[in-house]
């Protein structure tokens, strides 16, 4: 069994990497500092928006972040409103990034 990283870390440890690569990032909602899951919001301000969310393929054993809504800004926003409804323990991170900048994919945020 692996030792997983608490919620709070992982959000302030990425924020950390987001801010060394001079891309703005905000916490729009503080979930649960040990198990809380993380949605990150990729606003590019265009008025359009991505939001990400990390999903386990119990196929592989991977984990990726996949796309769960994207278009307006607000539509996304919605989605955001609806996650937090079912679940208050969720984090919200979102960064704005003309170039649609997540860092997601590198090591050590992909796994």
């Amino acid at each position: 069994m692996s030792a997983r990283l608490t919620a709070d870390f992982w959000v302030r440890a990425y924020l950390a990497r987001l801010q060394a690569a001079h891309i703005p990032a905000y916490v729009l909602a503080r979930g649960d500092a040990t198990a809380g899951a993380v949605l990150v919001k990729l606003a590019t301000l265009d008025g359009q928006a991505q939001l990400f969310q990390r999903s386990f393929d119990l196929m592989t054993g991977a984990r990726a972040w996949v796309v769960l809504a994207e278009g307006p800004e607000a539509e996304v926003d919605a989605s955001i409103a609806r996650q937090r409804r079912s679940d208050p323990d969720l984090w919200v991170i979102e960064i704005e990034s003309r170039e649609g900048r997540t860092l997601l994919d590198e090591d050590g945020l992909a796994e």
